[in-house]
């Protein structure tokens, strides 16, 4: 389903049990600098990740001092961020004239320790080709680097490498636990673009054999996907990223089930292989 661009007033966009994707949670925060906000997410793990802006993050009276690096959009530099226990008491404050915020979430059991993500601590993954037109880079934050320290939840950003291109190609889905074949990770997307008026496509296909649903994607446009192969293009003469929330039902490593009639271009694109290891 597509949330197209509004003013959420730094209300969740994805909240806790959404009818359609339970087991993620989503937020955008706009402030000013000097200006702070609190939230709780019972039940909930999150990670708090400035798309723009520097923050000041408290976490039960824990301090994490300048978490932040980009100024201008996300392609700006290397993001930061600090992971939250469940349920846990967050306050953060804008430390410059304004900050962006991603909140992404996930359910969890069990309260883990707080701990900050720092740009040297990305696991970045790069992979496909020009010529399969599916170039791009992942920088993980939350990856299989920080498997032992997180519950369900993992938190990437995607960005096209160059103009245009596919991504999320061959088409893949996990929807149903079903292991070793695939597992149940519901997953939202938050879209940029550079230039910002740039625009590209999601494609969701929910049944094999059947004609799928395209969704027109613009700046800030949210995907959530709750079921379906979804592979996504960008248009020629544009840039995409994508932030990026799992939140897995019965295990923190993703499984992807690729596609049967396209799962033989995995062969063709470089570097795939190592892509898919890396969500775990």
């Amino acid at each position: 389903m597509h949330i197209p661009p509004y003013d959420n007033q730094n209300k969740p966009i994805v909240d806790m049990n959404d009818s359609r994707v339970p087991l993620n949670y989503f937020n955008i925060v706009k402030l000013k600098r000097g200006d702070a906000f609190e939230y709780q997410t019972p039940g909930y793990e999150t990670c708090v990740v400035p798309a723009t802006g520097t923050i000041d993050v408290d976490v039960e009276g824990v301090a994490y001092s300048s978490i932040g690096l980009r100024t201008v959009d996300v392609w700006d530099a290397e993001p930061e961020g600090v992971y939250i226990p469940i349920g846990a008491k967050v306050s953060f404050v804008c430390t410059t004239d304004n900050a962006e915020v991603f909140i992404a979430g996930a359910p969890h059991d069990k309260v883990l320790d707080p701990f900050e993500i720092r740009a040297a601590d990305i696991d970045m993954v790069q992979y496909g080709s020009d010529d399969t037109k599916t170039h791009r880079k992942i920088k993980h934050i939350l990856g299989n680097k920080m498997h032992d320290r997180v519950g369900r939840l993992l938190v990437s950003e995607l960005y096209t490498v160059g103009q245009g291109g596919w991504s999320g190609f061959p088409p893949h889905k996990h929807d149903t636990d079903r292991l070793p074949a695939e597992t149940r990770h519901d997953e939202t997307y938050n879209y940029r673009f550079r230039p910002n008026h740039g625009f590209g496509m999601q494609l969701v296909e929910r049944e094999e054999g059947k004609v799928g649903d395209a969704y027109h994607l613009v700046e800030s446009s949210t995907i959530v996907l709750e079921d379906g192969y979804h592979p996504c293009v960008a248009a020629p003469g544009y840039e995409m990223y994508y932030f990026t929330i799992l939140g897995g039902l019965s295990q923190r490593s993703l499984v992807q089930y690729f596609h049967p009639t396209h799962a033989y271009q995995i062969e063709a694109i470089p570097g795939i292989k190592d892509m898919i290891a890396k969500f775990k």
